[in-house]
């Protein structure tokens, strides 16, 4: 009797301690598959972060302006019709749609980009609009020109 329980102690102990070592390595598996997961999210949503409104804007030298956040945009397409971001609107609803949403009050930064081929007084409409409602940081939106070298 004695010799049967010294036996199976002996086995039984030396399985416990070899299944109750700790595992020394890691399973980066799960890892690479979140990141690149991410890595597909954000390279399908980083060209809908632009500006929806699809227009031709005329070239400038003018240097691009530094900005700490991101301004309303008012586009003119070149049918002459106005879209706040991505809503289009008609020119008596800019005023006090920009009031409801700006954040800063009157000194919001709006940007407007008017197609090169819209008529130049519908790009003037809208800015003595913005203007006449109060907002002092206007700008107007073009492509860099390339000089031919």
């Amino acid at each position: 009797m004695g010799a049967s329980l010294q036996g199976g102690s002996g086995n039984g102990g030396r399985r416990r301690r070899r299944s109750a070592r700790p595992m020394s390595e890691i399973n980066v598996t799960p890892m690479v598959d979140v990141m690149l997961v991410l890595l597909i999210i954000f390279m399908v949503t980083a060209p809908l972060l632009t500006v929806g409104v699809p227009i031709e804007l005329p070239k400038s030298e003018a240097k691009q302006l530094e900005g700490d956040k991101e301004p309303l945009t008012i586009s003119v397409d070149p049918d002459g019709k106005i879209f706040l971001q991505d809503t289009e609107l008609k020119l008596d609803e800019i005023a006090p749609k920009l009031t409801a949403i700006s954040k800063n009050g009157f000194d919001e930064r709006i940007f407007v980009r008017g197609d090169r081929r819209v008529n130049y007084g519908v790009v003037m409409q809208v800015m003595g609009t913005i203007s006449a409602a109060g907002f002092r940081r206007i700008a107007l939106i073009s492509d860099l020109e390339q000089k031919p070298e």
